[in-house]
């Protein structure tokens, strides 16, 4: 079973702080890390999402307006910062992806080892879509945590409007941060490179279930996740090769909300939920999943006219890739 750095990659409001909550709960085998990559992604000067381009305080007031790609990976790869425990990674697959299916070349602090690690290497068919080259992208035993469209979209919006939105320091919804497309674009690439897996019997693009050397395909649905929590985290423990027991699903002890508060204030406004709950409970009934008029006309009482149209468009957007992913989830 692999030992490698454990990476939850995902798309924003995908119930993926409070499934990281569950790790967070296990100081003694794992150490958790929330969201590097978004520092460079956003911040330092090799960021690609335009959100904070004209906006230089904000960048100098994050901290991180000098932070690279390889700041990011060096500090997650350096032993000395993990107290010889195993990486437990959260973090939004798009950060990763320049949006909008830009061109995309290795981030420049990282360019240079990928020349001299490439020029003896096989050359793939499939072009990497991240900036991180190939040889980083396999030290990590990447795994997939998704939500549908439907409920992570609109709660994405709301972050990004008043008045939740004077703490985020979101001011307006950018449809290419929903992160669908890019996490399927890098499961697909990793799928296609070995680093991951279909399970046994399964195929997907062309690649089947039958090698040996990759890590198995996991991916959690968020609502099989809240319907079910304690299959579901014992399901993936099981692929990640970490033990299981229910202690996981509860964290409402001080120390335990402490270190949340601290993990989590980069991203003030974000978090509310994770941070304010004490454990991961199932759900007494199953969400309901509302016709579209339905979906409609709830939008359109929380955000106007103008907030429905938005949603809808980007939720249909990302409807295709969301069920792709889904086609993988775990079952149980």
């Amino acid at each position: 079973m692999s030992n490698k750095p454990i990476l939850v990659a995902t798309h924003p409001r995908a119930c993926s702080t409070a499934f990281e909550r569950v790790f967070m709960t296990r100081t003694d085998v794992l150490h958790c890390v929330h969201e590097p990559f978004g520092d460079a992604f956003y911040f330092g000067p090799e960021r690609l999402s335009g959100r904070y381009e004209n906006d230089g305080q904000a960048r100098q007031e994050s901290g991180f307006a000098n932070t690279t790609y390889r700041d990011v990976l060096d500090g997650l790869l350096n032993p000395a910062n993990s107290d010889g425990k195993r990486l437990f990674i959260k973090d939004i697959a798009h950060y990763l992806l320049p949006p909008h299916q830009q061109p995309v070349s290795i981030a420049p602090s990282l360019a240079s080892n990928e020349a001299k690690q490439s020029a003896s290497a096989p050359q793939s068919q499939r072009a990497n879509p991240t900036v991180l080259p190939a040889s980083a992208l396999r030290e990590f035993h990447f795994t997939f945590l998704i939500r549908h469209p439907r409920r992570a979209i609109p709660s994405y919006y709301r972050c990004t409007v008043p008045p939740l939105s004077t703490r985020t320091g979101f001011h307006k919804f950018m449809p290419s941060e929903a992160g669908y497309d890019e996490l399927r674009r890098l499961f697909d690439y990793l799928l296609h490179e070995g680093l991951i897996q279909p399970k046994s019997g399964e195929t997907a693009n062309g690649v089947n279930g039958t090698g040996s050397s990759a890590l198995k395909v996991t991916v959690v649905d968020a609502d099989d996740l809240l319907d079910k929590p304690a299959e579901v985290v014992e399901a993936f423990c099981a692929d990640i090769g970490l033990d299981y027991h229910d202690g996981m699903l509860k964290w409402g002890d001080e120390e335990s909300q402490q270190r949340a508060i601290a993990a989590f204030a980069k991203w003030d406004g974000f978090h509310d939920d994770a941070i304010a709950s004490t454990e991961l409970r199932a759900r007494v009934h199953a969400k309901k999943t509302p016709t579209e008029k339905q979906e409609d006309e709830e939008w359109r009482n929380k955000f106007g006219e103008e907030g429905q149209k938005i949603i809808r468009e980007c939720v249909n957007a990302n409807v295709a890739d969301y069920e792709y992913l889904k086609s993988f989830a775990i079952k149980v």
